[in-house]
């Protein structure tokens, strides 16, 4: 595949730009940061589009007509990128799980070939789901409420170490956060589509959705990180919750879909789940009134563990690295494959 020419869809610093025209120099790079969408935070790729005159819209049509790749997807009209450029062959995306955006616009029937940001992400979202699991562990609901109260009085807690964390999706978010929990002491068992992944020495060992009501019983946090497909939308239902031990901790920075929400909820209420980690939800931003926001036992994030202030320069050194990978006729990392739904 040869590449000739990329439009940068997404508002990234002037330095990151440079880098990419000094280690390609003969590649045509097309970047509009006055007509791209304005960040509303550092390493923001989900702005809205700026209020642009008539003229302008058609600037960036023109420019960006005939490119051979996109790093991003196009802030415009993303579902008719192939249709309006027929020419373009890659796309490198800014974010691991793309395959629910690839399906509703359509763009995983066209001829193009996708990368992902599959492991770009791992390290934050690994200390974001360790956050979490020590925050229930450590009793800070209960602290923060005698603060608020003045109240003194010791109390026992738990220990992190030693507990059973059930990981679903080992992906490179799901194998960071084995090496982290392993590496504080607890016993790491993995859920994959296959037990591929069982030779990983920080997971004791890896088990299939068939097994996962046997196992649920004798874990004491489930961390949810595996993609949004057909396959794992309701993964965890009220079946699911029916058999997990009391004082559970349910973790999520997947998909909010992943999980079905009335069942955790009733958990949450119930006691059998101890608390919860919330990065993503069903419908975000989370609606006002949903019962999530007052529940002493839910931390929310609003879909945002991922972003660091970082994040900009490695998803410009994967990009590098799969131009390099293509121009040499080799297969890029992450590749997205639409049968699977990542």
């Amino acid at each position: 595949m040869e590449i000739n020419s990329v439009a940068i869809g997404t508002f990234i610093e002037p330095e990151l730009v440079e880098k990419i025209r000094l280690e390609f120099p003969k590649l045509h790079v097309v970047y509009e940061p006055k007509i791209l969408p304005a960040p509303r935070y550092k390493c923001d790729h989900y702005a809205p589009s700026r209020d642009l005159s008539d003229a302008e819209i058609k600037k960036w049509l023109e420019v960006t007509s005939g490119v051979d790749a996109y790093f991003d997807f196009d802030w415009y009209n993303p579902e008719e990128m192939f249709a309006r450029n027929p020419s373009l062959k890659w796309i490198q995306a800014t974010s691991a799980g793309i395959g629910g955006f690839m399906k509703r616009s359509g763009l995983d029937l066209a001829p193009i070939t996708v990368t992902t940001a599959g492991g770009i992400h791992a390290i934050p979202l690994s200390e974001f789901a360790l956050t979490g699991a020590l925050y229930f562990t450590k009793s800070f609901p209960l602290i923060n409420d005698w603060k608020s109260k003045k109240h003194w009085e010791r109390y026992t807690t738990s220990q992190l170490a030693g507990k059973r964390i059930l990981i679903i999706g080992l992906g490179g978010i799901g194998r960071k956060a084995a090496e982290t929990f392993k590496g504080l002491g607890l016993d790491v068992i993995g859920l994959g589509r296959t037990k591929d992944g069982s030779n990983n020495p920080n997971i004791r060992k890896v088990i299939t959705r068939e097994d996962l009501r046997n196992e649920l019983p004798e874990i004491d946090i489930i961390l949810v990180c595996c993609p949004l497909t057909d396959e794992t939308e309701g993964l965890i239902g009220a079946k699911e919750f029916s058999v997990i031990k009391p004082n559970t901790i349910l973790i999520n920075i997947s998909r909010g879909q992943v999980v079905e929400q009335a069942s955790m909820i009733e958990a949450l209420n119930d006691g059998r789940l101890l608390g919860a980690c919330l990065d993503v939800f069903n419908e975000e931003p989370l609606p006002k009134e949903n019962p999530l926001w007052s529940m002493p036992n839910v931390l929310i994030s609003p879909h945002s563990a991922s972003t660091v202030a970082t994040e900009n320069a490695a998803l410009i050194d994967l990009f590098c690295q799969n131009l390099t990978l293509i121009e040499s006729g080799q297969t890029p990392k992450n590749l997205y494959v639409s049968k699977r739904g990542y």
